[in-house]
Protein backbone atom coordinates (compact mmCIF):
# COMPACT_ATOMS: atom_id res chain seq x y z
CA UNK A 1 0.00 0.00 0.00
CA UNK A 2 1.39 3.39 -0.97
CA UNK A 3 2.06 6.11 1.57
CA UNK A 4 0.64 9.51 0.66
CA UNK A 5 0.01 12.77 2.44
CA UNK A 6 -3.37 14.44 2.67
CA UNK A 7 -2.02 17.31 0.56
CA UNK A 8 -0.88 15.02 -2.24
CA UNK A 9 -4.33 13.44 -2.59
CA UNK A 10 -6.33 16.67 -2.76
CA UNK A 11 -7.90 16.43 -6.17
CA UNK A 12 -9.75 19.49 -7.41
CA UNK A 13 -13.09 17.68 -7.16
CA UNK A 14 -13.85 14.31 -5.61
CA UNK A 15 -15.89 12.17 -7.99
CA UNK A 16 -16.75 8.49 -8.26
CA UNK A 17 -13.78 7.79 -10.57
CA UNK A 18 -11.49 9.52 -8.07
CA UNK A 19 -12.69 7.24 -5.26
CA UNK A 20 -12.30 4.14 -7.44
CA UNK A 21 -8.76 5.24 -8.29
CA UNK A 22 -8.02 5.77 -4.59
CA UNK A 23 -8.86 2.14 -3.87
CA UNK A 24 -6.71 0.85 -6.70
CA UNK A 25 -3.77 2.94 -5.52
CA UNK A 26 -4.24 2.20 -1.82
CA UNK A 27 -4.94 5.84 -1.00
CA UNK A 28 -7.29 6.27 1.96
CA UNK A 29 -10.61 8.15 1.82
CA UNK A 30 -11.83 10.53 4.54
CA UNK A 31 -15.52 11.07 5.22
CA UNK A 32 -17.39 13.13 7.82
CA UNK A 33 -21.02 13.92 8.49
CA UNK A 34 -22.20 17.50 8.10
CA UNK A 35 -25.59 19.04 8.67
CA UNK A 36 -25.20 22.78 8.04
CA UNK A 37 -23.40 25.34 5.89
CA UNK A 38 -20.83 26.48 8.44
CA UNK A 39 -19.32 23.12 9.31
CA UNK A 40 -19.59 21.96 5.70
CA UNK A 41 -17.44 24.94 4.69
CA UNK A 42 -14.86 24.05 7.32
CA UNK A 43 -14.69 20.37 6.38
CA UNK A 44 -14.69 20.96 2.63
CA UNK A 45 -11.87 23.50 2.90
CA UNK A 46 -9.94 21.15 5.20
CA UNK A 47 -9.82 18.54 2.45
CA UNK A 48 -12.38 15.97 3.63
CA UNK A 49 -13.17 13.77 0.63
CA UNK A 50 -16.81 12.87 1.28
CA UNK A 51 -19.44 14.76 3.25
CA UNK A 52 -22.46 12.76 4.43
CA UNK A 53 -25.72 14.34 5.45
CA UNK A 54 -26.48 11.42 7.72
CA UNK A 55 -29.77 10.47 9.27
CA UNK A 56 -27.66 10.62 12.43
CA UNK A 57 -29.00 14.17 12.49
CA UNK A 58 -31.87 12.59 14.40
CA UNK A 59 -29.48 11.89 17.26
CA UNK A 60 -26.99 14.76 17.22
CA UNK A 61 -29.15 17.59 15.86
CA UNK A 62 -32.69 16.69 16.93
CA UNK A 63 -31.87 14.93 20.21
CA UNK A 64 -33.75 11.72 19.41
CA UNK A 65 -32.84 8.25 20.68
CA UNK A 66 -32.80 6.68 17.21
CA UNK A 67 -32.57 7.73 13.57
CA UNK A 68 -35.99 6.26 12.74
CA UNK A 69 -38.12 9.44 13.06
CA UNK A 70 -35.98 11.41 10.58
CA UNK A 71 -37.99 12.33 7.49
CA UNK A 72 -36.98 12.71 3.86
CA UNK A 73 -37.99 16.37 4.00
CA UNK A 74 -35.53 16.91 6.84
CA UNK A 75 -32.69 15.18 4.99
CA UNK A 76 -33.39 17.23 1.86
CA UNK A 77 -33.38 20.43 3.92
CA UNK A 78 -30.04 19.72 5.59
CA UNK A 79 -28.53 18.51 2.32
CA UNK A 80 -29.50 21.81 0.71
CA UNK A 81 -27.64 23.69 3.46
CA UNK A 82 -24.51 21.59 3.09
CA UNK A 83 -24.56 21.72 -0.71
CA UNK A 84 -24.16 25.49 -0.63
CA UNK A 85 -20.75 25.03 0.99
CA UNK A 86 -19.35 22.17 -1.06
CA UNK A 87 -16.67 23.02 -3.59
CA UNK A 88 -14.51 19.88 -3.55
CA UNK A 89 -16.06 17.03 -1.56
CA UNK A 90 -18.47 14.40 -2.83
CA UNK A 91 -21.82 15.10 -1.16
CA UNK A 92 -23.88 12.06 -0.09
CA UNK A 93 -27.37 12.20 1.42
CA UNK A 94 -28.75 9.44 3.62
CA UNK A 95 -32.09 7.96 2.61
CA UNK A 96 -33.98 7.85 5.93
CA UNK A 97 -36.07 4.98 7.25
CA UNK A 98 -39.27 4.54 5.26
CA UNK A 99 -38.07 6.38 2.17
CA UNK A 100 -36.85 3.34 0.22
CA UNK A 101 -38.15 0.16 1.89
CA UNK A 102 -41.67 0.19 0.45
CA UNK A 103 -40.67 -0.29 -3.19
CA UNK A 104 -37.81 0.33 -5.61
CA UNK A 105 -39.96 2.98 -7.27
CA UNK A 106 -40.35 4.84 -3.99
CA UNK A 107 -36.59 4.54 -3.47
CA UNK A 108 -35.96 6.22 -6.83
CA UNK A 109 -38.37 9.04 -6.01
CA UNK A 110 -36.64 9.64 -2.69
CA UNK A 111 -33.19 9.62 -4.28
CA UNK A 112 -34.31 12.03 -7.01
CA UNK A 113 -35.43 14.51 -4.36
CA UNK A 114 -32.06 14.36 -2.62
CA UNK A 115 -30.29 15.34 -5.84
CA UNK A 116 -32.87 17.64 -7.41
CA UNK A 117 -33.96 19.53 -4.27
CA UNK A 118 -31.03 18.93 -1.93
CA UNK A 119 -28.10 19.21 -4.30
CA UNK A 120 -26.54 15.87 -3.32
CA UNK A 121 -24.20 14.04 -5.67
CA UNK A 122 -25.20 10.59 -4.39
CA UNK A 123 -27.38 8.83 -1.82
CA UNK A 124 -26.69 6.21 0.84
CA UNK A 125 -29.03 3.52 2.07
CA UNK A 126 -28.77 0.74 4.65
CA UNK A 127 -29.09 -2.99 4.08
CA UNK A 128 -27.79 -5.77 1.88
CA UNK A 129 -29.59 -8.39 -0.17
CA UNK A 130 -32.99 -7.02 0.88
CA UNK A 131 -32.34 -3.62 -0.73
CA UNK A 132 -30.39 -4.79 -3.79
CA UNK A 133 -33.37 -4.22 -6.10
CA UNK A 134 -33.78 -0.67 -4.79
CA UNK A 135 -30.09 0.03 -5.39
CA UNK A 136 -30.35 -1.33 -8.94
CA UNK A 137 -33.31 0.91 -9.74
CA UNK A 138 -31.69 4.02 -8.28
CA UNK A 139 -28.46 3.37 -10.16
CA UNK A 140 -30.46 2.78 -13.35
CA UNK A 141 -31.84 6.29 -12.85
CA UNK A 142 -28.25 7.59 -13.06
CA UNK A 143 -28.04 8.29 -9.33
CA UNK A 144 -24.91 6.99 -7.55
CA UNK A 145 -25.57 4.86 -4.47
CA UNK A 146 -23.38 4.19 -1.44
CA UNK A 147 -24.28 1.02 0.45
CA UNK A 148 -24.17 0.41 4.21
CA UNK A 149 -23.91 -3.04 5.81
CA UNK A 150 -23.06 -4.56 9.17
CA UNK A 151 -24.49 -2.55 12.04
CA UNK A 152 -27.31 -0.62 10.40
CA UNK A 153 -28.93 1.85 12.83
CA UNK A 154 -32.27 1.80 11.04
CA UNK A 155 -32.52 -1.89 12.02
CA UNK A 156 -31.92 -1.14 15.71
CA UNK A 157 -35.06 -2.94 16.87
CA UNK A 158 -34.25 -6.13 14.97
CA UNK A 159 -30.67 -6.07 16.21
CA UNK A 160 -31.69 -5.33 19.78
CA UNK A 161 -29.55 -2.20 19.98
CA UNK A 162 -26.27 -1.02 18.52
CA UNK A 163 -24.59 -4.41 18.55
CA UNK A 164 -21.43 -5.43 16.71
CA UNK A 165 -22.33 -7.64 13.75
CA UNK A 166 -20.41 -10.58 12.26
CA UNK A 167 -19.08 -12.20 15.42
CA UNK A 168 -20.64 -15.59 14.73
CA UNK A 169 -20.05 -17.68 11.62
CA UNK A 170 -23.66 -17.22 10.51
CA UNK A 171 -23.65 -13.49 11.07
CA UNK A 172 -20.27 -13.15 9.40
CA UNK A 173 -21.49 -14.94 6.29
CA UNK A 174 -24.60 -12.74 6.19
CA UNK A 175 -22.62 -9.49 6.38
CA UNK A 176 -20.25 -10.65 3.63
CA UNK A 177 -23.19 -11.70 1.45
CA UNK A 178 -24.84 -8.32 2.04
CA UNK A 179 -21.69 -6.48 0.98
CA UNK A 180 -21.38 -8.56 -2.18
CA UNK A 181 -25.06 -8.01 -3.00
CA UNK A 182 -24.72 -4.26 -2.60
CA UNK A 183 -21.71 -4.17 -4.91
CA UNK A 184 -23.42 -6.39 -7.48
CA UNK A 185 -26.44 -4.08 -7.43
CA UNK A 186 -24.24 -1.19 -8.54
CA UNK A 187 -23.15 0.64 -5.38
CA UNK A 188 -19.99 2.74 -5.89
CA UNK A 189 -18.87 2.28 -2.27
CA UNK A 190 -19.98 0.48 0.89
CA UNK A 191 -19.96 1.67 4.50
CA UNK A 192 -18.92 -1.10 6.89
CA UNK A 193 -20.17 -0.35 10.39
CA UNK A 194 -19.76 -2.12 13.72
CA UNK A 195 -17.96 -5.33 12.80
CA UNK A 196 -14.72 -7.14 13.70
CA UNK A 197 -11.69 -5.69 11.95
CA UNK A 198 -10.79 -8.99 10.29
CA UNK A 199 -14.25 -9.25 8.71
CA UNK A 200 -13.99 -5.70 7.40
CA UNK A 201 -10.58 -6.57 5.96
CA UNK A 202 -12.02 -9.65 4.24
CA UNK A 203 -14.85 -7.62 2.73
CA UNK A 204 -12.48 -4.87 1.61
CA UNK A 205 -10.31 -7.43 -0.18
CA UNK A 206 -13.35 -9.12 -1.72
CA UNK A 207 -14.94 -5.97 -3.17
CA UNK A 208 -13.75 -3.96 -6.14
CA UNK A 209 -15.44 -0.81 -4.81
CA UNK A 210 -14.14 1.24 -1.86
CA UNK A 211 -15.19 0.40 1.69
CA UNK A 212 -15.64 3.12 4.31
CA UNK A 213 -15.31 1.93 7.88
CA UNK A 214 -16.85 3.14 11.11
CA UNK A 215 -16.08 0.91 14.04
CA UNK A 216 -14.66 -1.61 11.55
CA UNK A 217 -10.90 -1.37 12.01
CA UNK A 218 -8.09 0.05 9.93
CA UNK A 219 -8.17 -2.15 6.82
CA UNK A 220 -11.06 -0.37 5.09
CA UNK A 221 -10.37 1.90 2.13
CA UNK A 222 -11.55 4.89 4.13
CA UNK A 223 -13.01 6.01 7.44
CA UNK A 224 -16.09 8.00 8.45
CA UNK A 225 -17.02 9.64 11.74
CA UNK A 226 -19.98 11.65 12.97
CA UNK A 227 -18.72 15.21 13.27
CA UNK A 228 -20.03 15.62 16.82
CA UNK A 229 -17.94 12.64 17.91
CA UNK A 230 -14.84 13.90 16.09
CA UNK A 231 -15.13 17.36 17.63
CA UNK A 232 -16.12 16.34 21.14
CA UNK A 233 -19.54 17.96 20.98
CA UNK A 234 -21.55 15.11 22.49
CA UNK A 235 -22.04 13.69 25.98
CA UNK A 236 -21.22 10.12 24.94
CA UNK A 237 -18.56 8.84 22.56
CA UNK A 238 -18.41 5.27 21.18
CA UNK A 239 -15.26 3.33 22.02
CA UNK A 240 -14.10 3.26 18.38
CA UNK A 241 -14.11 7.07 18.10
CA UNK A 242 -11.02 9.21 18.42
CA UNK A 243 -11.83 12.75 19.51
CA UNK A 244 -9.65 15.24 17.65
CA UNK A 245 -10.96 18.23 19.59
CA UNK A 246 -13.06 18.98 22.68
CA UNK A 247 -15.24 21.79 21.41
CA UNK A 248 -18.08 20.97 23.78
CA UNK A 249 -15.97 21.95 26.79
CA UNK A 250 -14.72 25.09 25.04
CA UNK A 251 -18.25 26.14 24.08
CA UNK A 252 -19.47 25.55 27.63
CA UNK A 253 -16.67 27.68 29.06
CA UNK A 254 -17.34 30.45 26.54
CA UNK A 255 -21.05 30.48 27.46
CA UNK A 256 -20.24 30.61 31.19
CA UNK A 257 -17.80 33.48 30.68
CA UNK A 258 -20.39 35.37 28.64
CA UNK A 259 -23.07 34.88 31.29
CA UNK A 260 -20.70 36.01 34.07
CA UNK A 261 -19.63 39.14 32.18
CA UNK A 262 -23.22 40.08 31.36
CA UNK A 263 -24.22 39.61 35.01
CA UNK A 264 -21.34 41.71 36.26
CA UNK A 265 -21.77 44.43 33.65
CA UNK A 266 -18.33 43.77 32.19
CA UNK A 267 -19.80 43.09 28.76
CA UNK A 268 -20.36 45.06 26.65
CA UNK A 269 -17.58 47.49 27.47
CA UNK A 270 -16.58 50.62 25.55
CA UNK A 271 -14.58 48.60 23.04
CA UNK A 272 -17.65 46.59 22.09
CA UNK A 273 -20.08 49.53 21.86
CA UNK A 274 -20.84 51.81 18.93
CA UNK A 275 -19.84 55.47 19.14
Amino acid sequence: MSTVTAESTREHRITLPVLARRKRRGQKISMLTAYDYTFACIFDTAGIDVLLVGDSLGNVVQGRDTTLPVTLDEVVYHTRLVSRAVRRALLVADLPFGSYQVSPEEAVRSAVRCLKEGGAHAVKLEGGTAVASAIERIVAAEIPVMGHVGLTPQAIHRMGGHRVQGRTAKSRARVLADARAVEAAGAFAVVLEGMPADLAAEITDALSVPTIGIGAGSHCDGQVLVMHDLLGLGDWTPSFVKQYAHLGALASQAARSFAEEVASGKFPDEEHSYR
